[in-house]
């Protein structure tokens, strides 16, 4: 998605710019994004990008400005030493007053429609706890933000929401600070802390070394579940998912099928490592490998679904007749003509109200056993009882250990 820079009236005279991103549907909620100490460079405006995509109007203005306007800094070794001598000469208070300023400004766009949160990062992060305690946004998500402990005298002024992320070996964010920060919020129901072990300071940036996916995943999701209770907008993530599989296993167009996805998603079937990353490719593997490979008979058993803020995670039953050639699951083995029945479980991620991307679990040593590939006689594997039981918990359990036995009447 591509943004716009918008010019924003300061109180005290004169203007400056903000990174506007509005969503495909032209409206939605609006979140304050408040920059690093890098300035509002490509990162801030990919995250803007971001959350955009997931259905919001994201305004980053330039809160180094009153220092020299449009700074954009990478993360070299010299952009690091120009960011701290930003820093360094910053007035928080002054950014805070600018904030408000690019506040009234975001509620005001007629592409704003509803509430307002604010999220920030590093400087941004204790920008968006001094935005909750002095202006009227709804909620605030403050990731590994630096310095929160030295105002926490407004703590009782934040009276909204909010969500802080913080990484176990930030220097920057020490746990002395992280521990003065949550007993000031002790009180509060509504306000979250989350921390990520093993990470350090900046986790959340994908061009930095101390990136980790694993818990940028997981504090994204939680951030959007504030984001999305707050301020919506809420999507019916069920039924996107069930329009979805119907494409996939009832009209079997491929075309179609993407149409409910974002511009660049990506399916892993986890078992087989099969599917696709990026539009073309995940077109290619519906269209040639997945649609016209899956067996005509293939029907879908729900057991359980859970729907979250982001995602939906399905647990079915995966009934079908080996009488075509599965690339994604059986690739390589001609069809046997068995019957096969497997649970199997989709977590399947939105942005916004488009499937973002679908993890699919198997059994593939059930599989195997069902067509005749593995013996279940010789080895620890169940067939097609892994489904019966899925379905009826008073089947059997422990048949396949045989010091089950050793255990009875102790």
């Amino acid at each position: 998605m591509a943004g716009q820079w918008i010019d924003i009236a300061a109180n005290d005279g004169g203007s400056f710019k903000g990174y506007l991103a509005v969503p495909a549907s032209g409206s939605g909620p609006g979140i304050l994004l408040l920059q690093e100490i890098f300035g509002v460079n490509k990162s801030m405006r990919d995250v803007a990008d971001y959350y955009a995509e997931e259905g919001y109007v994201v305004l980053a203005p330039d809160l180094f400005w009153r220092m020299e306007p449009g700074v954009e800094l990478g993360y070299t070794e010299a952009d690091f030493g120009k960011a701290m001598g930003y820093y360094q000469r910053f007035d928080a208070n002054q950014s805070i007053k600018d904030a408000a300023d690019a506040l009234k400004v975001l509620r005001a766009r007629p592409e704003c429609q509803g509430g307002v949160g604010a999220l920030g990062f590093c400087l941004g992060g204790k920008l968006a706890y001094l935005v909750a305690a002095r202006t009227d946004v709804d909620c605030a998500v403050s990731y590994y933000g630096v310095g929160i402990e030295a105002d926490l005298a407004e703590a009782g002024n934040a009276k909204c929401p909010m969500v802080f992320h913080f990484a176990e070996l930030d220097r920057f964010a020490p746990a002395d600070a992280r521990e003065q920060i949550k007993a000031a919020f002790k009180a509060r129901s509504d306000v979250e802390f989350y921390l990520y072990p093993g990470c350090d300071h900046a986790f959340a940036a994908p061009e930095r070394a101390s990136f980790d996916k694993p818990a940028t995943l997981m504090a994204h999701s939680r951030s959007i579940a504030l984001f999305r209770k707050v301020l919506g907008p809420n999507f019916d993530l069920s039924t996107l998912w069930d329009r979805h599989t119907e494409l996939e296993f009832a009209t079997r167009s491929a075309e179609q099928t993407m149409t409910t996805m974002v511009a660049e998603p990506y399916v892993n079937h986890i078992p087989t490592m099969t599917g696709g990353v990026g539009y073309r490719d995940l077109l290619r593997f519906y269209k040639h490998h997945f649609i016209p490979k899956t067996p005509q008979d293939t029907k879908l058993v729900p057991i359980s679904r859970t729907i979250g803020a982001d995602r939906v995670v399905d647990e079915m039953l995966f009934c079908f007749t080996h009488d075509v050639e599965i690339d994604w699951m059986l690739p390589g083995v001609p069809p046997t003509g068995r019957y096969v029945e497997i649970p199997l479980v989709a977590i399947v991620r939105f942005r916004g109200d488009k499937l973002y991307n679908e993890h699919i679990y198997w059994d593939q040593a059930s599989v195997l056993a069902q067509i005749g590939l593995l013996d279940p006689e010789t080895l620890p594997i169940a067939g097609i009882e892994t489904a019966k039981k899925l379905v009826d918990e008073s089947l059997p359990s422990n048949t396949l250990m045989r010091r089950w036995s050793e255990s009875a009447g102790k």
